[in-house]
């Protein structure tokens, strides 16, 4: 799902640099945690609660990542 920019870099290059991927990750993390919060937060322990619950942290988590990174390399001048 990467742009045609990013496809072949490699991870490291990746990171902090493809806008496709961080607003597909914006988007998804908004959409995730509603969904969790509505549907399942007060079943925590069931098999559906987990997985969302697992997919929204990888979601938000990488994304974080992205924005870390690209912070990081603004206020270094590395872009």
């Amino acid at each position: 799902m990467a742009c045609d920019a990013c496809f072949s870099e490699v991870f490291k290059r990746k990171i902090g640099r493809c806008k496709t991927c961080m607003w597909q990750l914006t988007v998804l993390s908004l959409v995730g945690w509603p969904c969790w919060f509505y549907f399942f937060y007060d079943t925590p322990k069931s098999v559906n609660s987990i997985a969302l619950l697992f997919f929204c942290c990888a979601f938000s988590g990488l994304l974080a990542v992205h924005l870390v990174v690209l912070s990081w390399r603004k206020l270094t001048g590395r872009e």
